[in-house]
């Protein structure tokens, strides 16, 4: 069992999530906060390279959230991150955006463009909103650092390095996924890397 978070994004049910928390997964239940409900989800699609999933859940009349611009956003802006972290239910977090186009982060998504946040992200968090003080969708929660991947210690909760997808990519990602089920993309065949003194 896999436990993690998702967005509604329209009220006919089509929820944004982590591809992590979805991947692999023989069957997908979703349970809306403050009701009874639990729904069979399909995926319709995933794309890896940005951890970005689309579920779907024959449903309609859903609360959808607003989607923001991720583009618009500041260091120091104050964020929220929403989540149901170890399973102990809905919760939210406050933190501010720490830093912005965060890449070259090992062990993470190949196409890497991560709001950083010190909004307490735990796991269970993972496919769960980062909204704006206006309460607006700006990010999908999708990893942390811990000192585990730091330092091989046994601590697997939040150190104040958590990290997001803008809702930009992940907004170009899932109306690819629901148009057709993948994201195509150009290939160059070269590395980039940053430009330094030698």
């Amino acid at each position: 069992i896999c436990l993690g978070s998702g967005i509604i994004i329209s009220s006919d049910g089509y929820i944004l999530t982590a591809n992590h928390v979805v991947e692999g997964m023989d069957e997908i239940k979703v349970a809306i906060p403050d009701s009874k409900m639990e729904y069979t989800a399909r995926v319709v699609g995933a794309d890896p390279p940005t951890d970005v999933a689309v579920l779907k859940i024959d449903a309609t009349g859903l609360p959808a959230i607003t989607l923001g611009d991720s583009d618009q956003l500041e260091v120091g802006d104050v964020v929220l991150a929403i989540g149901n972290p170890f399973n102990v239910g809905q919760s939210v977090t406050m933190g501010i955006v720490s830093a912005l186009g965060r890449n070259g982060l090992a062990g993470f998504n190949q196409y890497q463009d991560f709001i950083q946040t010190d909004a307490a992200i735990n796991p269970g968090n993972s496919g769960g909103a980062l909204v704006d003080a206006e309460g607006r969708l700006i990010g999908i929660n999708t990893s942390i650092i811990t000192d585990e991947s730091i330092h091989g210690m046994n601590i697997s909760g939040n150190e104040g390095i958590g990290f997001a997808v803008p809702i930009n990519l992940a907004r170009h990602v899932m109306e690819r996924l629901i148009s057709g089920g993948k994201v195509a993309r150009g290939y160059l065949g070269i590395h980039m890397q940053d430009v330094d003194a030698d």
